[in-house]
């Protein structure tokens, strides 16, 4: 009798434990099969289950306006999350901080934070808007930049004056990390007149649209040398529409990528990618992180600040890629995400994730 009164016990400390834990609904705005936003759920899942917190992740299938419907529903439901994590994909966060006001529900942004308008507007309606609890975006602009001085390195020889043709492939016009992105490389491209920039095309973060793009400008400009992409499946499409006219990627015609795919660190290990930027698919576990910390009352502004440009992406170079290709095959990605935590440090404590690139 007192071994299965033990049994019973036992058996209820995990619910009651999991009846306690917050609760987090994460509104992802990609495709339910996209290497890239399912392996940032992925990273937010090992952090929940390490740190004893519940996350459900709705996929928004690149629908924005699907992004207000499942809003509507999540902020109408009877068992209401504790926190909403959304990114800005496509301007729709100041509607979704308009349907949480007053509904007790935590916001916090991605990977696309607010616009300066869009934070102006809200700041000034406070009646109208729910606050925001904090936000973590990329370095985005910085490693626009830095993939084209990396990419005109690799390219550039002494005494070579005819002019470097380039291609760039950005996202979503209406993406800030595309938009960022986008700047960066302007800037890069500004400190090399030797470069020519022939055209900029939106492929939309998809690579089939890319390759029909690139296929066609490939016949206007021939002579292409490099190739800037502000994510790796764009990359994909236009290597293949390259390969399809003869080119060999990595030898007489060079990428550059964004994202820690398995088939963007494979490129990098075998050339076919020159340049490779990532290890932002990380942002969403150190935001659970400091959702943890939060319920648990502990302050996550612990620097000022409660909106930070986190520098996650990046170089990766072949040994990189071959140590996150291992890493891709655990669940916990090698780390234990209650280090990261304050609970039991000291008030001086200040996050390591928001001052430098986890190194995995």
């Amino acid at each position: 009798m007192l071994k299965a009164l033990c049994q019973s016990l036992c058996l209820s400390l995990p619910l009651a434990a999991s009846a306690q834990a917050a609760s987090v609904v994460f509104l992802n705005p990609g495709y339910s099969n996209e290497t890239f936003w399912v392996s940032y759920s992925r990273f937010m899942q090992a952090a929940a289950q390490d740190l004893g917190m519940e996350l459900r992740v709705e996929y928004m299938e690149r629908r924005p306006e699907h992004a207000l419907i499942e809003a509507r529903k999540v902020l109408a439901s009877a068992d209401r999350p504790d926190y909403l994590v959304l990114v800005n994909e496509q301007y729709v966060a100041p509607e979704i901080i308009r349907l949480s006001h007053d509904s007790g529900v935590k916001l916090f942004l991605v990977n696309n934070g607010l616009t300066p308008s869009q934070a102006e507007l809200i700041e000034k309606a406070p009646e109208k808007y729910a606050p925001v609890l904090g936000t973590l975006v990329n370095n985005d602009e910085q490693a626009g930049y830095q993939m084209l001085k990396e990419l005109v390195a690799l390219r550039s020889r002494p005494g070579i004056t005819r002019p470097i043709e380039l291609l760039a492939f950005s996202g979503i016009k209406t993406t800030p990390a595309a938009q960022l992105r986008e700047k960066g490389m302007r800037r890069a491209l500004a400190e090399h007149p030797e470069v020519r920039l022939r055209q900029l095309v939106h492929g939309g973060w998809e690579q089939e649209r890319a390759y029909q793009q690139a296929q066609q400008l490939l016949k206007r400009y021939p002579r292409i040398e490099l190739v800037w992409s502000a994510n790796d499946e764009m990359a994909f499409g236009v290597m293949q529409a390259f390969v399809e006219a003869g080119r060999t990627p990595g030898r007489d015609v060079l990428f550059s990528a964004v994202n820690s795919s398995p088939q963007a660190l494979q490129d990098r290990i075998d050339g076919r990618i020159s340049v490779l930027m990532g290890g932002h698919f990380s942002l969403g576990g150190w935001a659970m992180v400091l959702l943890h910390d939060d319920a648990l009352n502990l302050p996550i502004d612990r620097d000022g600040q409660r909106n930070h440009q986190v520098p996650v992406l990046q170089l990766i170079d072949p040994a990189r890629a071959r140590r996150w290709l291992k890493l891709q095959d655990q669940a916990d990605y090698g780390l234990d995400f209650n280090r990261f935590s304050a609970q039991g440090r000291a008030a001086s404590y200040r996050y390591p994730f928001l001052q430098a690139p986890i190194d995995y």
